[in-house]
């Protein structure tokens, strides 16, 4: 699965259908009563913000994916309820509670999709336009929290789906991708098998509501989001400022001068100014390199993740950077048990910082960032929102977003994921947006093709030259490492 923008995707002309998600209990859904995750509660709180200033800063984290051959479209429309329903978190309705953020979840059978012709798409101009306005119409403060639509062509289709980051997160994108594609695969199956073409008429409007699709066989049930955030609320509902399981947390911040890392190096940003974003993706080691390079990291006892991150700090350094990496790593929370396969936001995101001296080597460096991850992980348990809560309460409820450019470190391996196997026949593809930033973000990931990075930076001059150094000292350090 490779994270790029649409704009870069290559999607090509054909007619474009669109499935709304609908209730089927009225329109304003039922009234909350069960409160949602620490980073949904933000996140709302900041939509409600930046729209009572006038100054939306709207995003998404969308997919796309290829099925080949002549599509069954109600088997499409099948496998997009189906994904629906399998995921409570999709279902829910999310409004303001005392203070905090709560929800109701619609039952499956209280759910349906309307599917709609679009039109044709003629270009692929035509494609990425009518995509980048599909995408952005996910909305914090609205429900359904998911778009889902396809672009069909004579012998291959263009699925999507995109969602506002209160349900999702970039793990639950595969996710995603896995059940809709392995759903449709059944029923699409099912339907030769019944000697049904399942076409939709092109030139009609609106179809009827499709409420009773049929079911395709699933593994179990995941487990549930809303649950997990319960939990983990439960677990920290005690926790106060002088919790020694802030400790961590407050070294850090003493150490740091607060709670958000600074990236260190120059972008051309003022303070306080959100900028337009300029996105990017790049392969930086082939398949073979990046195995080289996992070879290198295990034999000086190290994860390649961390030899990943060691790279970066030492690239951060030859910049100008400081001799002590300080930056906040999105630590993946589902575990492999009953949350491995649901569809959520399970990031806790967590401080870490080792030295990364000028005359340190890339072995000396792994070394470092191994034994710190090692710190870091035993204090996983602390969500990062309520430590933000806790131990900055007036920066907490005056930000709204992160206050400055932050040193943000993420990895993916999408090989491990749900349905990696298809990944590269299907085209598999995360796109995430946002319409202001402030600073620069880095996602690593793997893929069978290689190591690839998706950029996200302010757009300045001086950011587009620190970007690309970054980067070709970071893509150095690797192959030297190997």
């Amino acid at each position: 699965m490779l994270q790029i923008s649409v704009e870069d995707s290559e999607i090509g002309p054909g007619e474009a259908h669109r499935w709304h998600l609908v209730p089927l209990t009225g329109a304003d859904g039922p009234a909350p009563r069960r409160m949602t995750g620490y980073n949904q509660a933000k996140h709302f709180t900041v939509a409600q913000h930046a729209q009572s200033v006038d100054e939306p800063i709207r995003s998404y984290v969308a997919s796309s994916f290829e099925l080949a051959g002549r599509v069954d479209l109600d088997a499409l429309a099948a496998a997009l309820l189906h994904l629906v329903r399998r995921h409570e978190v999709l279902r829910a309705v999310y409004q303001p509670l005392g203070g905090d953020l709560g929800c109701e979840v619609l039952d499956a059978e209280e759910v349906a999709v309307k599917h709609v012709y679009a039109g044709p798409l003629e270009t692929p101009e035509e494609v990425t336009r009518h995509l980048q306005e599909a995408f952005g119409e996910v909305d914090t403060l609205s429900w359904p929290l998911i778009t889902m639509g396809a672009v069909v062509r004579a012998e291959s289709t263009t699925v999507w789906f995109s969602c506002d980051h209160l349900v999702t997160d970039g793990l639950s994108s595969a996710i995603a991708v896995n059940d809709i594609a392995t759903a449709y695969r059944s029923l699409a199956a099912a339907d030769a098998g019944c000697g049904e073409t399942g076409r939709a008429d092109t030139a009609g409007a609106d179809t009827a509501i499709a409420g009773s699709a049929t079911t395709p066989a699933a593994p179990r049930q995941p487990g549930s989001y809303l649950e997990f955030s319960r939990a983990q609320r439960r677990v920290n509902r005690a926790m106060r400022a002088a919790d020694a399981r802030l400790d961590y947390w407050r070294a850090f911040r003493d150490r740091n001068g607060g709670l958000f890392p600074a990236f260190p190096l120059d972008l051309g940003v003022r303070p306080g100014r959100l900028y337009a974003p300029v996105a990017s993706t790049e392969r930086l080691l082939t398949a073979r390199q990046i195995e080289e390079f996992g070879a290198a990291c295990r034999a000086r006892g190290g994860r390649l993740s961390m030899g990943l991150l060691a790279g970066l700090a030492i690239a951060l350094r030859q910049e100008g950077g400081p001799a002590v990496y300080r930056g906040l790593v999105p630590v993946n929370e589902r575990g492999r048990g009953d949350y491995a396969e649901s569809m959520g936001w399970f990031i806790n995101t967590l401080p870490i910082e080792f030295p990364v001296g000028p005359q340190a080597g890339f072995g000396e460096v792994l070394a470092a960032a191994q034994d710190a991850y090692g710190q870091m992980q035993a204090h996983a348990g602390v969500h990062f929102v309520k430590a933000w809560r806790l131990l900055a309460p007036a920066e907490y409820a005056r930000l709204h977003y992160w206050p400055h450019a932050v040193n943000f470190f993420s990895y993916i391996d999408f090989r491990r994921l749900p349905g990696a196997g298809q990944h590269s026949a299907q085209r598999a593809r995360l796109h995430v947006w946002v319409s202001g930033c402030n600073g620069v973000l880095h996602w690593l990931h793997r893929t069978d093709e290689g190591l690839f990075v998706n950029t996200i930076h302010v757009d300045t001059a001086q950011a587009r030259t620190t970007n690309r150094a970054l980067l070709d000292g970071f893509t150095r350090c690797l192959t030297e490492a190997s």
